[in-house]
C-alpha cells in the first residue's frame, strides 16, 4: 500500500506543477540570451577602449559620435541587460521554491492517506465483527422477501461466470438490494485473476457504502483507488474512500482526500463533480 502510494505520490508534483518547471525553463533560456547579449557587449566596449576596429562600423552609424558617448551608450545597454538578468533569476528562483512547496504539501498528504488506509485495513476485521451485529437485522429478511435472489443457491452446482454476476450484482444494486449485490461482488473476487476484478472491487465498496457499513466501504474503495490509481476510475473510488471517511468523522482525513481528487483532477465533470462537492460540504472543507 506504501508503495503503491508512494509511487503515485512522486508522480504527482510533475503532474502539478507542469506550469512552473516550463516557466522557469522558458526563463532560464531568456536568461541565457540576456547572458549572451551582455557578453557580446562588453567585448564591443572592450574593442572601443581600445580602440579597435571592429566596431568601426559604429561611429558612421552614429553620425561620427565620439567614440566616449558609444562607449557611455553601450555601458548603459549593458546595466539594462543586467537588470534584466537579475529579475528573470529572482523569477527563477520563485518558481523552484513555489515548486519544492507543492512537492512538500503532496508528500505530507500522501502519508498522511496511506497511514489513514492502513489504519482502516488494519481495524477492518474488528470493525466488521462488531459491524455485523446491527447487520443481520437488515439482511434476515432478505431471502424471505426475495424468494427469486435466494433461488441462486442453486448456482453452487452451474457457477456463473463473472460477467453475469457483475451484471446480476449491479441489478440488485440498482434496486437497493445492497446484499445481493455485496455477494456477487464477493463471488467474482474470490476467484483469482479475474479480469473483471476492479468492476467488483467497486461494486463491493457501493453495496458497503449502501449498508452504512463506512469503514468497510472506506477500505474497499481504497483498495479500488490502489487498482486503478492512474486509470479513469481513480476519482470515483477517491471520492467515495472520502465520502467514507466524511461519515465516519474523519473529517480532516475526507478533505486530504478530496483535495488530492481537485489536484489530480481539476477538470472533473458531471455526476462525479456533484459527488465531490457534496463530499466536500459534508465534510466541512474549505
Amino acid at each position: 500500500m506504501r508503495r503503491a502510494l508512494a509511487v503515485l505520490m512522486l508522480a504527482t508534483p510533475l503532474a502539478l506543477t507542469d506550469a512552473a518547471p516550463a516557466r522557469a525553463q522558458a526563463e532560464s533560456r531568456e536568461g541565457i540570451y540576456l547572458q549572451n547579449q551582455i557578453l557580446q557587449l562588453r567585448q564591443e566596449i572592450d574593442q572601443l577602449r581600445r580602440g579597435g576596429g571592429a566596431v568601426a562600423a559604429v561611429p558612421s552609424s552614429r553620425g561620427g559620435a565620439p567614440q566616449g558617448e558609444l562607449v557611455g551608450a553601450l555601458l548603459d545597454r549593458v546595466s539594462t541587460l543586467e537588470d534584466e538578468t537579475r529579475r528573470l533569476r529572482g523569477r527563477l528562483d520563485q518558481a523552484e521554491y513555489q515548486n519544492r512547496t507543492l512537492g512538500q504539501q503532496l508528500e505530507k498528504l500522501q502519508g498522511d492517506l496511506d497511514y489513514r488506509m492502513q489504519q482502516l485495513e488494519g481495524g477492518g476485521g474488528g470493525s466488521r465483527g462488531a459491524a455485523a451485529a446491527p447487520a443481520p437485522a437488515p439482511r434476515a429478511p432478505e431471502p424471505a422477501s426475495r424468494a427469486l435472489p435466494s433461488v441462486a443457491a442453486p448456482s453452487a452446482t452451474v457457477a456463473r461466470t463473472p460477467e453475469k454476476a457483475l451484471a446480476e450484482g449491479q441489478a440488485a444494486l440498482s434496486r437497493r438490494d445492497y446484499a445481493a449485490a455485496e455477494a456477487a461482488a464477493r463471488e467474482v473476487l474470490a476467484a483469482r485473476g479475474s479480469p473483471r476484478a476492479l468492476d467488483a472491487r467497486f461494486l463491493l465498496a457501493e453495496s458497503e457504502f449502501g449498508q452504512r457499513n463506512w469503514q468497510d466501504a472506506a477500505v474497499a474503495y481504497g483498495e479500488a483507488y490502489r487498482a486503478n490509481q492512474k486509470g479513469g476510475r481513480a476519482a470515483e473510488a477517491l471520492i467515495g474512500f472520502g465520502s467514507s471517511l466524511a461519515n465516519l468523522g474523519q473529517k480532516r482525513e475526507a478533505c486530504d482526500a478530496f483535495g488530492l481528487v481537485q489536484s489530480e483532477h481539476p477538470g472533473l465533470r458531471g455526476a462525479l463533480k456533484d459527488r465531490l462537492e457534496a463530499g466536500r460540504k459534508q465534510a466541512g472543507c474549505r
